[in-house]
């Protein structure tokens, strides 16, 4: 996105965090008498990420800003968006909390965004516009969120758990995002999660409909503001439910638009998203952040990046791949982050995800979680979270 004076904005550097534990759907299908294919062609995924009991959405995400932080200092950063659709408080917002866990200056907006899985984008919009209104500027932005769905569900395979960070800035090191977009909204009843209910409600029909219906309104509003031919696209990334949805969608913007593609170009980008389940805001990043780590060569190439919110919201923005982009992605880092993670049995998750409840009732949390922080329990009401001393930017870096 151009600023003033030609400046151009984008995304400088990501990384990534999870969950402590790892769920097998091969144990899940075991458990659930079904075909393991159920689920890893069915869905398209083979695990999911699953927070300790000191984990959530705010341990997650500042670990994930965390070396950002640490790589390129806190000078610019004058606003931190924290786009979730797990909340933990109907009013203090997660980002002033992930501020800080992370010693950011007190000379900063800090805001939680939400619409559903569309909420990253909406904050990686947001922070182009303040980077183009002045390039001195830097914004962090955190999409960090947990999926659950009622034990039992047709959901639930489908679950997971992640965060990416990245810092918006002006001349990025990694993606320019180019001016136009397309968007597209519609009151839609697909997916919620009403104040009562700490799980999801989910019309699994109607939300691959309505998914469908924002890709292409989202592609055809792109193109009446004179957006770019599809042979002109070279890599899709797209908001990832579960991995299969993405391709169905995709199959079908293939038809509207009548371009033929190979089904196996999107699999790269599916790499990571089939390992940690849905990330809700945080999976579309998540795709980007596999494809610059295990594409073979991205330099100069654009990218398209669908983002879908349930309910729903759809965007579709391009990026140009900036040359030297490799210098800021450690290869295999993400693979042994999520290698990493302990394997926890069928029976201990079904214990950990009834016990997964928001309350304002005082609670010590067990220590678990490996990772730089930790959410310690609630104390008068408030919750709180503390650093750990243990696990370094290595261990959550993307």
């Amino acid at each position: 996105m151009s600023g003033g004076a030609g400046v151009r904005v984008g995304i400088h550097d990501l990384a990534v965090a999870t969950g402590h534990h790892v769920l097998d759907l091969d144990d899940l299908a075991a458990r659930n008498g079904v075909d393991p294919a159920k689920y890893h062609v069915g869905l398209g995924q083979d695990a999911f990420s699953m927070p300790a009991a000191d984990e959530d959405i705010v341990t997650m995400g500042a670990a994930a800003a965390l070396p950002l932080i640490e790589r390129h200092g806190t000078d610019g950063i004058r606003t931190v968006l924290f786009a979730t659709e797990s909340g933990v408080d109907q009013s203090k917002s997660a980002a002033v909390v992930a501020h800080g866990l992370l010693g950011l200056p007190s000379t900063a907006r800090a805001v939680e965004l939400k619409q559903a899985c569309y909420g990253g984008t909406a904050a990686l919009v947001a922070a182009l516009g303040i980077v183009a209104r002045d390039p001195r500027e830097r914004v962090l932005v955190i999409a960090s969120d947990v999926a659950r769905y009622d034990l039992d569900s047709a959901a639930e395979p489908t679950q997971g758990a992640g965060a990416v960070a990245f810092l918006v800035a002006a001349d990025p090191d990694l993606i320019e995002i180019e001016p136009a977009s397309g968007l597209f909204s519609a009151d839609v009843d697909d997916f919620w999660r009403p104040n009562d209910r700490s799980t999801a409600l989910v019309d699994g029909r109607l939300s691959v409909t309505a998914y469908v219906d924002a890709l292409l309104g989202s592609w055809d509003d792109l193109a009446e503001r004179g957006g770019i031919a599809p042979a002109d696209i070279d890599r899709w990334l797209h908001h990832q439910p579960f991995t299969k949805m993405a391709l169905k969608a995709h199959r079908a913007w293939s038809k509207h638009v009548g371009a033929e593609f190979d089904e196996t170009e999107l699999a790269t980008g599916f790499t990571y998203n089939r390992r940690t389940g849905n990330s809700y805001t945080a999976s579309v990043f998540l795709a980007l952040a596999a494809l610059l780590d295990l594409d073979d060569d991205l330099e100069g190439r654009r990218l398209a990046l669908f983002s879908y919110g349930s309910g729903s919201v759809g965007e579709l923005l391009t990026g140009i791949v900036k040359p030297g982009y490799r210098a800021l992605r450690r290869a295999g880092q993400v693979a042994g982050l999520l290698d990493a993670r302990v394997p926890i049995s069928v029976d201990d998750y079904r214990e950990l995800h009834a016990a997964t409840t928001t309350t304002s009732e005082a609670r010590q949390n067990p220590e678990v979680t490996t990772g730089p922080f930790r959410f310690v329990g609630v104390e008068a009401g408030a919750r709180r979270y503390a650093r750990t001393g243990v696990g370094t930017s290595e261990d959550a870096i993307g």
